[in-house]
């Protein structure tokens, strides 16, 4: 075959290469987007963040019915059937993936199917179904995102231990399952199999889950995980797992004492790993950190001076939108001059447990650690109206603000859809906003959105739905 010959190639179309490939594309440059799976859209449409919300939709419908008893509204036990749930997740994925190829297409965006890997600084040779196809280009960006992590420890090549990847596909409704890692993935996974009837237990090494979000938030996922999985584990150390029949044979120290345990399946969740290796990376001149992790500057230019990488391949949170947020750094960069410096941007964060819990900004942990003074206002829910109505008390709003401006320097949710309000948290921190522009801004009631305003208001001791010290000004 030919070489392809283009301006920009793109390594991986996850939500960080896509967007890199569509917005090169709109500058008016030639894009070249290398893809190993048929399916566009990387892990995060793949095998992360799409299936596992589709997941967690489904399920929710039988916390709904279930809870609906108490209401007057009565549904018979819920029956679960895998091969249409598979069957309906995999519609989702489906058209997703064609929405894109159908967006690459119309902005002329090349794809080629296959596993590339460099064999210069500005060629990549890539592994298709016809054989090898060489692209040529000058500028190149990596996108090859993450796979779960599995420690050799847990690593016994038996299909009953599984990563996310694995335990997405859902093969079977397993009567015990062991999660171990109390993350946001072990605890999502968690919520899915437990809704379809698993007794779980999650062991985490740690004294919390939920690692980077406030106590006082990750506490009412705590309290659901304790009413509706068998057990919920802190400061628990998985020793081994054993192949025994038709189940794993797991040894655990826990609560001082060494343990043994069977159960038919266990899902490590204990984090990700950079798909760097095997990529070439040593031919293009593009130097990586001890964990892999690609290094890069704050324009995401790499050790190569043309080669950028952006998304879980560089490292940092890995998170999808801060993928996509990098997409668009690297091809400005690439595209024109240097983009003038600016501070880093907000981040959020969303997992998507039961309630939900989202943060951006500094969190009131981050402030005590790196000494930071801060005064931290709350709302609890239960004195909000909608999420009465709704039977969602059980959630928390707060704001962490800066002592002598009053300056939003973070917000943390826990609650019923808290990954939709935390978007105004992040502007709120982007714009430099303060707690009585917040609480001044008008919501729309009755809404969740609500409780933002009230934390607000609270700082000042005006909030009509809660008793707070007042202040001066």
């Amino acid at each position: 075959m030919d070489p392809i010959q283009t301006e920009i190639a793109v390594l991986g179309a996850g939500p960080g290469g896509y967007a890199a490939a569509f917005h090169a594309a709109d500058l008016g440059r030639r894009v070249v987007i290398v893809e190993s799976s048929p399916r566009l859209g990387g892990v995060c449409l793949n095998a992360g963040c799409i299936p596992s919300k589709a997941l967690l939709h489904a399920t929710h419908a039988i916390t709904t019915a279930r809870e609906s008893a108490h209401r007057g509204i009565n549904f018979g036990a819920p029956q679960v059937d895998l091969v249409r749930l598979r069957a309906w997740k995999e519609s989702v994925l489906t058209k997703l993936g064609a929405g894109i190829a159908q967006l690459a297409k119309a902005r002329g965006v090349q794809v080629v199917t296959g596993t590339g890997r460099f064999t210069g600084s500005q060629t990549i040779v890539v592994q298709t179904a016809s054989g090898e196809q060489t692209v040529r280009f000058q500028h190149a960006i990596i996108a090859t995102g993450s796979r779960p992590a599995l420690p050799a420890l847990f690593d016994i090549g038996s299909p009953r231990v599984m990563t996310s990847t694995e335990a997405l596909e859902v093969p079977d409704i397993p009567a015990r399952l062991l999660v171990i890692g109390g993350g946001y993935i072990g605890m999502e996974l968690a919520t899915v199999f437990a809704l379809l009837g698993s007794r779980i237990v999650v062991a985490e090494a740690l004294g919390s889950i939920l690692g980077g979000a406030d106590a006082d938030l990750s506490r009412l996922v705590l309290s659901w995980a304790r009413k509706h999985l068998q057990e919920v584990r802190l400061k628990a150390r998985v020793t081994s797992l054993t192949v025994e029949s038709d189940t794993i044979r797991v040894a655990m120290e826990f609560d001082g004492k060494p343990t043994e345990e069977r159960y038919e399946r266990v899902l490590v969740a204990v984090g990700r790993a950079p798909n760097t290796n095997d990529i070439g990376l040593e031919a293009a001149g593009v130097t990586t950190d001890a964990n892999r992790f690609i290094s890069v500057d704050a324009s995401q230019r790499t050790s190569s001076p043309n080669i950028f990488a952006i998304g879980d391949a560089a490292g940092g949170v890995l998170l999808a939108h801060k993928a996509a947020h990098e997409a668009r750094v690297a091809v400005e960069c690439l595209t024109g001059p240097p983009p003038a410096p600016t501070r880093a941007p907000v981040i959020p964060a969303v997992v998507f447990t039961d309630p939900e819990v989202a943060w951006c900004g500094l969190t009131e942990a981050e402030a005590a650690q790196r000494g930071i003074a801060v005064e931290v206002t709350r709302f609890q829910w239960g004195a909000s109206g909608r999420a009465q109505a709704m039977d969602r008390p059980d959630g928390l709003t707060k704001l962490i603000l800066e002592p002598k401006t009053q300056r939003v320097l973070g917000v943390g949710i826990a609650g019923h859809g808290a990954g939709e309000l935390i978007a105004e948290g992040v502007l709120a921190v982007e714009m430099g906003a303060t707690a009585r522009d917040l609480g001044r801004c008008v919501h729309p009631h009755p809404t969740l959105s609500e409780t933002l305003m009230e934390s607000a208001e609270a700082f000042w001791g005006h909030s009509t739905h809660t008793i707070a010290r007042k202040r001066a000004g």
